[in-house]
């Protein structure tokens, strides 16, 4: 912004018989608006992405009363099937036993179990035409757990 004003001096302004000029240049503060909204559009995209995974718990937890056999995974790795020891190799032949019209089965594993154990029971529940639904916990939204 640039402005001038005569001095009623007479002959000492430069620029004698000038208005004042009281205007605002508009063309840069357009250029610098224009650069920001294309570094903006550039890197608006770098931020969209990001990878947390934290599973067991979720906001909203179907309320199901099924009575279905449940398989649980301890912390160690070891299966039960409705509170009897289960050997992963004999899971089809006791499962059918046990449950023959069952088509799925809860799948109740602690958190802290690892994928390496989980996989193989999804697997062998896969090839025995057993849906397998996980049973989470409902999250209260309280820190700490």
């Amino acid at each position: 912004m640039a402005f001038s004003m005569q001095n009623g001096s007479g002959g000492r302004g430069r620029r004698q018989g000038m208005a004042a000029m009281a205007e605002i240049n508009i063309i840069p503060l357009v250029d610098v608006v224009l650069v920001l909204l294309v570094i903006f559009m550039l890197t608006a995209h770098v931020m969209e992405f990001g990878l947390e995974v934290d599973v067991p718990k979720v906001k909203k937890v179907a309320d199901t009363a099924k009575e279905m056999p449940v398989i649980s995974v301890t912390r160690d790795g070891e299966l039960y099937l409705n509170d009897k020891p289960l050997n992963i190799h004999a899971l089809g032949a006791e499962f059918r036993q046990k449950f023959p019209s069952a088509k799925s089965a809860y799948v109740r594993a602690d958190k802290t179990v690892m994928w390496d154990v989980l996989a193989p029971l999804l697997s062998t529940l896969g090839d025995e035409k057993i849906v397998p639904l996980l049973v989470t916990q409902p999250d209260d939204g309280r820190p700490g757990k």
